[in-house]
């Protein structure tokens, strides 16, 4: 497999020579960090961190099916199948029959599941507002937009790599 994650263009001979990598390590040092925030609050609700991002992907009144799941979290439809066993043992979604095509599985989030989400989207926000509440709002803005472009070149790029 070709890890190539860049082809030169002319917008790479207007950038500088930037030497040691900077933004790779601090985005890993921040989704460390983050992960490890989310897992002691997630162990409050008795969640375990990816559970809460599928969790929060489902719609209970559209089934999704797993292979979708898997390509909204980047993630390979078995490593799926292993999060929904999990989830099913605590009722929290269910494994439900595609009325148009017997062979696919799809997924519904159950009444436990809702209220999950809901608690999950609260910690979300709590975790959120801890954050932000120390940084200044025009700031706030810019690392918004950083980090949602940012997010948007990985997923292409590791897309692309699959």
């Amino acid at each position: 497999m070709d890890m190539q994650l860049t082809s030169p263009t002319s917008a790479d001979s207007r950038r500088p020579d930037i030497g040691a990598p900077v933004i790779v390590p601090s985005l890993l040092s921040i989704a460390k960090s983050t992960r490890a925030f989310l897992a002691l609050l997630l162990a409050e609700i008795g969640l375990h961190p990816g559970q809460d991002q599928l969790i929060d992907r489902l719609d209970p009144n559209a089934p999704v099916s797993v292979s979708t799941l898997a390509e909204q979290l980047a993630v390979r439809p078995s490593t799926v199948s292993k999060m929904l066993d999990r989830l099913i043992e605590k009722e929290l979604v269910a494994r439900i029959a595609n009325s148009r095509d017997a062979r696919r599985t799809m997924v519904q989030l159950t009444p436990l599941g809702e209220q999950a989400q809901t608690s999950i989207r609260n910690l979300w926000r709590r975790l959120e507002t801890d954050l932000v509440a120390s940084i200044p709002v025009e700031d706030l803005e810019i690392l918004d937009r950083s980090l949602a472009r940012t997010g948007e070149l990985l997923t292409q790029k590791l897309r692309r790599l699959r």
